[in-house]
């Protein structure tokens, strides 16, 4: 079937299918969301590890539309032609880079990689990870609060990782984080939203924050979860790099955040206990008897 040949729903564009209306005016896609003062009209934001090959993960971002990619300086920062490689792959894409502390597991690591990141980025974003179990990979919260304090206060702009507790959030935002990135569960689990009412807690309490899930997210489907929560993003990185299709997967998540905003933009139904007839007819005008 060719393009012409195509339902008025969809369009081809860069070897994937994406909605015709993508990124036109009055569907709630083209909104923007907004890190420290810079806007971006994706809402879904990728990790840069884990692929097949270089040239998987360039095709993968691209056809996710992330305008922001996360690096490891941990990992990537190494010198020679490998690290060159690497930073050219990353520069073609033209994204904002959004540097990490990840496998940081102590306040000072965290601070000093910081630095360095900022050295090496020339940006004042860092997503400040402070790791305290190695299996669960669960964040140190006590940690990471006091970091994102000691790193505020150097001029830094923090993006924190964190668990879905209210609490260490609020004291987040106390130190001045404008943006808080709970997981949905551990890391690489894939497992969703496992604690839902908790995120929706902190949707609802921090209304003036932007609010990231970050981790544990698996299947498309729990993206447009997180969006249709109120969630101004999603990060991630494991779901697509090690699928069968990484672009493939990319593009599918697009979708999936894309789909969920719109969701949450035309207002959900609320739940219910009980069935409600979707065509009542008992006492209705024939006119008025269309759900």
């Amino acid at each position: 079937m060719g393009t012409s040949d195509c339902p008025r729903a969809y369009r081809r564009d860069h070897a994937v299918w994406v909605p015709a209306f993508a990124g036109t005016t009055g569907t709630g896609i083209d909104d923007m969301v907004n890190f420290y003062g810079k806007s971006f009209s994706s809402r879904l934001l990728i990790g840069s590890a884990l692929y097949p090959s270089p040239a998987i993960m360039q095709a993968a971002i691209r056809a996710s539309g992330a305008g922001i990619v996360t690096v490891s300086l941990r990992r990537e920062s190494a010198g020679g032609k490998t690290g060159d490689a690497f930073w050219n792959l990353i520069r073609e894409l033209d994204v904002t880079v959004l540097p990490n502390t990840a496998g940081c597991r102590s306040v000072r690591e965290a601070v000093t990689t910081a630095k360095l990141a900022r050295e090496l980025f020339a940006t004042s974003w860092i997503k400040l990870e402070v790791i305290a179990d190695n299996d669960t990979l669960q964040p140190d919260v006590v940690g990471l609060v006091e970091a994102a304090t000691i790193l505020i206060k150097d001029g830094f702009e923090v993006f924190p990782y964190c668990t879905e507790d209210l609490s260490v959030a609020t004291r987040l935002v106390d130190a001045g984080c404008k943006v808080v990135m709970p997981w949905a569960a551990p890391i690489g689990s894939a497992k969703g939203i496992i604690n839902r009412d908790a995120l929706k807690l902190l949707r609802d309490r921090l209304p003036d924050i932007t609010l990231v899930v970050d981790a544990g997210i698996g299947a498309p489907s729990h993206a447009a979860e997180a969006l249709e929560l109120g969630y101004d993003a999603v990060l991630l990185n494991t779901a697509i790099a090690k699928a069968a299709d990484p672009v493939a997967m990319a593009n599918a998540f697009r979708l999936g955040v894309e789909a969920g905003r719109v969701a949450y933009e035309a207002g959900l139904m609320e739940a219910r206990d009980f069935a409600s007839p979707s065509t009542p007819v008992v006492g209705t005008p024939f006119w008025h008897a269309v759900s």
